[in-house]
């Protein structure tokens, strides 16, 4: 990846949940399906197909195309509303109860900044539907998660150049990952921790 090259919204949301999920999925084009990408999947079914819809004078764009140069992003939004008011309310849809996920959160405030960017207007809300309990959960975009936004960004794109892969989790989180049995989380932790051992066992005594 050059510099310059834009990254994928969905890699910030990756990222924030798990560095080396980010980079299996963006840097060496490593995907696999699980119980959760699936219900993701289907969660996404109506929304991935571009179109519109009018209710009480709100218009809900899906499927569209954002970026931003400013931060070399570039994506698609699940939905945004266009109100009467002038408001713009992106809308990220997730499977799965209502619950607050940070890495969900960082998503839909990367949308909202490349909303920002394109319609020259300032965006202080969005919402995650989830998908499950069919209900909302508004998210508030505060200048601290803006400048998570902008810190992801910032970390991502250091990993692309580096080419390097980050160290696994293995922890609670790569139980739910899909991406388990090619990251070998135990296996790569364990020849991590070997080589560290190894190299204390030659180094000279003080």
């Amino acid at each position: 990846m050059e510099a310059d090259d834009p990254i994928m919204l969905s890699a910030l949301q990756h990222w924030s949940y798990c560095p080396r999920q980010c980079a299996l999925i963006h840097l060496e084009q490593a995907f696999d399906e699980n119980v959760h990408t699936m219900r993701g999947n289907a969660a996404h079914e109506r929304v991935d197909e571009p179109g519109f819809e009018s209710f009480e004078g709100v218009r809900s764009e899906r499927a569209l195309p954002v970026w931003s140069e400013r931060l070399g992003l570039i994506g698609k939004c699940d939905v945004v509303e266009f109100h009467p008011d002038g408001k713009i309310y992106p809308v990220e849809y997730k499977h799965g109860r209502k619950k607050l996920q940070v890495h969900d959160d960082v998503q839909l405030a990367a949308q909202a900044l490349c909303l920002e960017e394109m319609f020259n207007k300032e965006i202080l809300t969005g919402a995650i539907y989830h998908h499950t309990s069919r209900r909302r959960r508004e998210v508030v975009i505060t200048p601290d998660l803006r400048k998570h936004v902008e810190d992801t960004v910032a970390a991502i794109r250091a990993m692309f150049i580096s080419g390097k892969l980050p160290p696994p989790a293995n922890d609670a989180r790569c139980k739910e990952c899909s991406l388990n049995d090619i990251c070998q989380p135990q296996a790569m932790t364990h020849c991590a921790t070997h080589t560290a051992l190894e190299k204390m066992l030659f180094e000279p005594e003080d």
